[in-house]
């Protein structure tokens, strides 16, 4: 495995870690590339598939199941809504908030990014067997649903106690 001009040291190579991060590059840039056709990013689809699995949601519960950070939801719920991809109402519970709706042409538009990142899933794996791809979503699944809810630890400091 290269990085850039030079080989990746084989200690590097031996981390899982670094690999699912040097493997999540070469996809976020395959997938970044596809959306970018349509004028979107990767949280405009993952905000998409939300809506359409779970339904109507708030700014911050879209936010929390997709885990976007918060500016980021803003500005992509202001793009799908003036695309006529989202319609947002106020929540008849608590006016400070917005309930988040999918519409029939954000359907459409999830749709239609799906076969564009269907395509770079295929490049990004064109040379596995349809097993092998089942496999590895399978373990990357099960990386993801194991890991600990993880609290930041504070940097160490030089200050006396």
């Amino acid at each position: 495995m290269e990085t850039g001009q030079h080989p990746a040291p084989a200690r590097l190579r031996a981390l899982p870690s670094w690999l699912l991060g040097q493997a999540a590059v070469a996809a976020h840039r395959l997938t970044d590339h596809a959306l970018a056709g349509a004028g979107l990013r990767r949280h405009h689809f993952a905000m998409l598939c939300a809506l359409e699995e779970f339904g109507p949601s708030s700014q911050t519960d879209l936010g929390r199941c997709t885990s976007i950070d918060r500016s980021d939801v803003a500005s992509a719920i202001n793009a799908l809504a003036d695309g006529g991809h989202i319609d947002r109402t106020p929540d008849p519970t608590d006016g400070r908030r917005n309930i988040i709706t999918i519409t029939p042409a954000g359907t459409a538009l999830l749709d239609r990014l799906g076969t564009l990142l269907d395509q770079a899933q295929d490049e990004l794996l064109h040379s596995w067997t349809p097993t092998e791809r089942n496999d590895l979503t399978a373990q990357l699944t099960r990386i993801l649903d194991a890991r600990p809810t993880l609290t930041p630890t504070p940097p160490a400091t030089d200050a006396q106690p």
